[in-house]
């Protein structure tokens, strides 16, 4: 494409949060009762605008169509994906768009008829509002901004990110084998070392990476015994088996649901605002078809029907996972493909806007569950280039979701079809911007 800068795949200021935010599928919901040492947290500090339920709500229907879109084309048997990092780091980029792209982008992100000061206003009211919320459970949220030195950046829209996502904003040399070294030390400050970088070299044409990191750590609000923990047999989807280390918990009160073809039950952190749901199908459901059939509404009417019982029994696999993925295809799926093509138009961004697409969205996420909590982090970079017993096992491949349960925020979904294995890092994207 003639006069565009470009991206070599690859990937504001950090600040941090104690809490999450990016998706709604219930406003509410009473959370079952810490454990000891932890302050329970019922409800949040204030209530939420319209345009913050609205932006939550279709941040988390993006999730789910992500997931689903990916799900179509990745075979592998662990997926992991963060709804809230894409969503912010596309809803960051899109503060550059005009025009068809910028309706396209945002019908995409499904913010249905919110303009972008809402959208931006929204978020910034959101970040500011679960920053506390809960004291035993951390979470970190950071953006940053990369400009090629020489690319002209129109002012506001920098203005814009560092106000409503706290952005750091740097012109650095892409033509500097340092400036990729910086940018990914940057994303391991900001995702306490669980991703080391984002981006394997910088194209010296580049024009700018858009990155959004968060980090979550959290401990269970009931503890996992280390000594409960033992080797059982988890099967495969193909029905091969493979010995992992279960951790269990007896005896306490857990939410727990269910509907057609799976069983649920919800883990809490710290003082409950912050939750694991564990879905695991019925023995014949596939995993991947049970996920790809839900959406915003199927999800809000699952975690609403979750009540405490005390469970006999629930066991999940002590994890830890790594996944790496363009999203260029999903996205483009879902109906964003006029943003990665010539014609594109980031007029907001730059003088020099329409001729500029993306050239690739980038996650990787981690996550690590053991009998303490859970440690999960993501980073998103835009180029623009159930038995007779009450309680869940999950012994074959299962579907979870970490949420902040009093805005219903969407942290991270994922499937897990092999506890055991590697991710073995991204397929080559196909670049359609030139």
């Amino acid at each position: 494409m003639q006069g565009t800068d470009r991206l070599r795949p690859g990937v504001s200021s950090a600040r941090r949060f104690t809490l999450a935010l990016a998706l709604v599928a219930a406003a509410c919901g009473d959370p079952s009762g810490p454990g000891d040492g932890f302050v329970p947290i019922t409800e949040l500090p204030r209530q939420l605008t319209t345009s913050e339920v609205e932006v939550i709500t279709g941040a988390n229907a993006f999730g789910f169509d992500l997931m689903r879109a990916v799900l179509e084309k990745d075979r592998r048997p662990n997926v992991v994906l963060s709804p809230l990092s894409a969503s912010m780091a596309l809803g960051m980029t899109l503060n550059g768009a005009r025009s068809q792209t910028f309706d396209e982008m945002r019908s995409t992100l499904r913010f249905g008829a919110l303009d972008q000061v809402q959208i931006n206003e929204s978020y910034r009211g959101l970040i500011d509002l679960l920053t506390e919320l809960d004291p035993d459970v951390h979470f970190d949220i950071a953006s940053s901004i990369w400009a090629r030195i020489g690319v002209p950046v129109e002012p506001a829209f920098l203005d814009v990110a560092r106000a409503a996502f706290d952005a750091r904003t740097e012109t650095r040399d892409f033509a500097d084998p340092s400036t990729v070294d910086e940018i990914n030390r940057w994303v391991r400050e900001s995702t306490d070392g669980l991703i080391d970088g984002i981006i394997d070299s910088l194209d010296p044409t580049a024009v700018m990476l858009l990155i959004n990191a968060i980090y979550f750590d959290g401990a269970w609000s009931t503890r996992f015994d280390p000594s409960d923990t033992r080797v059982r047999a988890f099967t495969r989807a193909d029905g091969t088996t493979v010995d992992v280390d279960m951790m269990s918990l007896d005896g306490v009160e857990l939410p727990l649901g269910g509907g057609p073809g799976f069983a649920a039950v919800e883990l809490p952190y710290g003082g409950g605002a912050f939750s694991m749901v564990v879905v695991v199908p019925h023995p014949g459901t596939d995993v991947r078809a049970l996920l790809s059939g839900f959406d915003a509404g199927a999800w809000a009417e699952l975690v609403s029907a979750l009540n405490p019982v005390e469970v006999d029994l629930v066991s999940i696999p002590r994890l830890t996972l790594s996944y790496d993925a363009y999203l260029n295809d999903a996205l483009k799926a879902m109906g964003m493909e006029g943003a990665f093509a010539p014609g594109a138009d980031f007029t907001g961004l730059s003088p020099i806007g329409d001729q500029m697409c993306l050239d690739f969205v980038r996650q990787k996420t981690f996550i690590e569950v053991d009998e303490r909590g859970t440690r999960a982090a993501a980073v998103t970079g835009v180029g623009v280039g159930a038995t007779s017993f009450l309680g869940v096992i999950a012994d074959r491949p299962f579907a979870f979701a970490l949420r902040e349960r009093l805005s219903g925020t969407v942290l991270f979904l994922g499937i897990v079809g092999d506890p055991t294995a590697t991710d073995p890092g991204a397929e080559p994207y196909v670049d359609t911007c030139r």
